[in-house]
């Protein structure tokens, strides 16, 4: 068989794999839920999602020694991922193969020869890998400033955020076999635009991401630059008829001197040579060898010396400080934001399993740092963050949420003294509340409270419904007659409007079961001396339950401010004051 019908053949199993991971990654207990699936095994494949959280937080994760064997096999093989296991590189070849259909030889050689841009990648990882390590000579209030901003263009987490925010919700809109709703995330246009971006570049010039951005790509190029076995030629001689150098996914000029790191492995030279010149061998080149970029000094210098001074200029703002982000509510579990900033690879993968879809991709409200990490919108999906679940902390491949324990969140058993994990807190915005600002009954978020004892308890008073003071004609045991007809018939039944009846200063109310244009229907009569009175008045009164947080018991799941009925912005809402995984974010004084 072929040698490219075999890597065509992994690059699809390998990225049917993925595809099957990303649709795992869904709470429930089908077999195709998350039940013991390693659906961030091509996250812990991936050697700069390692490296960086070293860099960042001096550990390395568990998970994410599968890196090490990935290292290890590029040494021996070369940039064998690139071209036989990453999802994403699977479809930049596919497209790139779609462009190329029905180009000439000459044609194809323009576009897959090499290019001076192709350096790019490797200032694109330096700057990654300098930012990441700027904490250990830089500190911003006491704290070390390292920002890990590698998943912006690492593939893997490129790729997966992009399949769990555009592509499965794209997919499953009218089927719902993997979602019981529409998933919607925010910022969607970005996601889409940065996927689609990249794939369609491929039209202009093949595997374009792979050859000029990629960081991962250009880290693999590092690692197997004296891989022990190299794609080249086995004998000098050469009819240099160019068709190896029309095939090339890498720009790695087969046909010469052949730039080893540039080589992606897609074993195309061989298949293509009429000569058989080409091999895949243990031995350099005939033809000679390149296997190091591209790299001046003095753009080496200046690209680590600005990526050094960009940490500290973007943490100048303060918001890692007393002037932090209250809207910005991360997941239960999350650590500190600078210990979270400092694992988070945005790969989207908490939000992907979130079951109420309540977890959204942030925007760059804060910045840079803060794009595509995770962030709750009590507004979006099902409802709030739900009291018995923990799915994100235990799927998160970096522990930038650490996973939690059921007890833990809920402060049970012997987390009992510390008490649950709050998010936030829920404040009532009384100009907007249907209660507090416009006498109209409402106690959805009092009733929906997850929080046993709840946290949020009503105040009740009593008001007089405009145009309220009526002209009884006759009253019968529950039944009142009114002069003239003056009320909406059936609008005064529900429960929260009462029949008040003041004579000399003593005052009695009666719940209204019905009511008609001129008559209203009472629970029970009133006493009657009240009635015989020549000084009674009657009025139509509402009960009003107004709701107030007691922030002693309040969380911050925010399904208060999910079920609030006020449409735009909610009368409750939530803030991250009061989080636990903060003490400066506190919101009462112990």
């Amino acid at each position: 068989m072929r040698i490219t019908i075999v890597r065509r053949i992994t690059q699809i199993f390998f990225f049917a794999l993925f595809l099957w991971f990303c649709i795992c990654a869904t709470t429930g207990q089908a077999f195709f839920r998350l039940r013991g699936w390693p659906v961030n095994w091509f996250l812990q494949l991936d050697p700069l999602v390692a490296l960086g959280t070293i860099l960042t937080t001096r550990t390395l994760y568990a998970g994410l020694l599968w890196a090490v064997a990935t290292v290890g096999l590029t040494a021996v093989l070369g940039r064998f991922f690139c071209g036989w296991v990453c999802p994403f590189g699977a479809l930049h070849q596919f497209i790139g193969w779609i462009g190329a259909r029905g180009r000439s030889v000459k044609e194809k050689i323009a576009l897959n020869r090499y290019r001076d841009g192709q350096r790019i990648k490797y200032y694109v990882l330096l700057a990654l890998l300098v930012m990441a390590s700027a904490g250990w000579f830089f500190k911003i209030d006491g704290v070390g400033s390292s920002s890990l901003l590698t998943g912006i263009l690492d593939p893997i987490p490129l790729v997966y955020r992009s399949v769990n925010f555009l592509l499965l919700p794209i997919a499953d809109s009218s089927a719902h076999m993997i979602f019981a709703a529409q998933r919607h995330y925010g910022a969607a246009w970005l996601t889409a635009a940065v996927f689609f971006g990249a794939l369609l570049l491929n039209l202009a010039i093949p595997r374009f991401y792979c050859r000029f951005l990629c960081p991962l790509g250009a880290l693999y190029g590092l690692l197997g630059r004296y891989a022990l076995w190299r794609a080249g030629k086995k004998t000098g001689e050469c009819s240099r008829c160019g068709i190896c150098v029309s095939r090339c996914e890498g720009g790695c000029e087969p046909q010469g001197t052949m730039r080893i790191s540039e080589c992606v492995l897609c074993m195309n030279c061989l298949d293509t040579c009429k000569d058989n010149l080409m091999g895949y061998n243990t031995f350099r080149s005939a033809s000679g060898e390149s296997v190091s970029p591209d790299l001046g000094r003095r753009g080496f210098v200046a690209t680590a010396m600005l990526s050094l001074a960009a940490v500290p200029m973007l943490r100048l703002g303060g918001k890692l400080g007393r002037n932090y982000d209250p809207e910005l509510i991360r997941p239960p579990g999350a650590l500190p934001e600078t210990d979270f900033l400092d694992r988070c690879i945005r790969c989207g993968q908490c939000a992907r399993v979130c079951p109420t879809n309540v977890i959204q991709p942030a925007t760059m409200q804060e910045g840079i740092e803060t794009l595509w990490t995770p962030a709750l919108n009590m507004r979006a999906g099902t409802s709030g963050c739900q009291k018995n679940c923990t799915a994100c902390g235990h799927i998160c491949p970096t522990a930038a949420i650490r996973p939690l324990s059921l007890e833990e969140k809920l402060g049970l058993g012997a987390f009992r003294k510390k008490g649950p994990v709050r998010i936030g807190t829920a404040f009532v915005d009384r100009s907007r509340c249907l209660p507090w600002a416009m006498n109209r009954p409402c106690i959805v978020c009092q009733e929906n409270c997850p929080v046993s004892p709840k946290a949020i308890y009503v105040k009740e008073s009593f008001a007089e419904v405009p145009g309220g003071r009526l002209q009884v004609a006759s009253v019968s045991g529950t039944g009142i007659v009114l002069a003239k007809s003056e009320l909406k018939a059936h609008r005064f039944g529900t429960g929260d409007y009462f029949m008040a009846l003041d004579a000399g200063g003593v005052l009695e109310k009666k719940r209204i079961v019905s009511n008609s244009e001129n008559s209203i229907t009472l629970d029970s009569g009133f006493t009657a001396e009240l009635i015989g009175a020549p000084d009674r008045k009657f009025t139509l009164q509402i009960r009003l339950q107004a709701p107030v947080i007691d922030p002693d018991r309040c969380t911050g799941c925010g399904v208060c401010e999910h079920e609030c009925p006020v449409s735009g912005l909610r009368a409750v809402r939530v803030s991250a004051e009061g989080e636990s995984r903060s003490t400066k974010h506190s919101l009462l004084l112990e």
